[in-house]
């Protein structure tokens, strides 16, 4: 699908917004040369599968460029901070079930000046930002720690519910719920590499390695996702 010309196909009142949000970002963004983290994140102008009393549809450019830097610091939170996991393997002859759970260990304000917008876009009902991150010493001292020891690199998929939840602020729940899922695949995949025996338990750390994809597949969303996974502690059944 061919890339709308911000210029000639938007309305008025959405080009000089975002020319002025771009702008703002130059702004903030002028600091001095050091690591970046970069990507891109895409927000539905029409998501006919979320609708909301309190929300104007389509959806209108302040609404847009609020969703689209939310969901943009969530992922930067994710590459430097990451979350630790309890993951409860489970096992149906025991009937045991699985659970996997995320706890995050630090977060980004949107104020924050080290997060700036570089570029905009609308192509068909989409509306793309491109962002960029620039930690701070004790930021990039984490991603270092992402980087070595026995931190294993693993790619995953998962599902979460298209369907949109009850209140407005909720929006972005079924893709983070399928960054969930596609985090327990994580875990699981290398615990079926690394145990010759199921366990009953992991704990460990898990961090997003780059911005995840996403698609929309059979009425689900669908998350694509690079991981860095640190795994602590395996607990196998013998132990109970």
């Amino acid at each position: 699908m061919k890339k709308r010309s911000l210029r000639l196909q938007i309305r008025r009142p959405f080009y000089e917004n975002l020319l002025l949000f771009l702008f703002m970002g130059f702004l903030s963004g002028s600091l001095g040369a050091q690591e970046v983290l970069r990507g891109r994140v895409w927000v539905d102008l029409e998501p006919v599968y979320q609708r909301f009393v309190d929300v104007p549809y389509p959806l209108d450019t302040v609404t847009a460029q609020r969703r689209a830097l939310e969901e943009t610091k969530f992922y930067f939170e994710g590459m430097i901070y990451g979350w630790s996991f309890d993951y409860e393997v489970g096992e149906r002859a025991r009937k045991i079930e699985e659970n996997f759970e995320l706890h995050s260990l630090g977060s980004i304000p949107l104020s924050d000046p080290r997060l700036t917008v570089t570029d905009g876009s609308v192509e068909g009902s989409r509306f793309y930002l491109w962002t960029e991150y620039r930690p701070d010493g004790p930021q990039r001292g984490r991603l270092k720690g992402w980087e070595g020891g026995q931190v294993q690199k693993t790619q995953a998929s998962g599902t979460g519910p298209l369907a949109g939840p009850v209140e407005s602020s909720q929006w972005m729940d079924g893709k983070k719920e399928a960054l969930q899922d596609a985090a327990r695949a994580a875990v699981r995949t290398i615990l079926r590499g690394t145990e010759r025996n199921r366990p009953k338990e992991a704990h460990g750390f898990i961090a997003l390695a780059e911005f995840p994809l996403y698609r929309i597949e059979m009425g689900r969303w669908v998350a694509i996702a690079q991981f860095r996974l640190d795994i602590r502690e395996i607990v196998p059944f013998a132990a109970y």
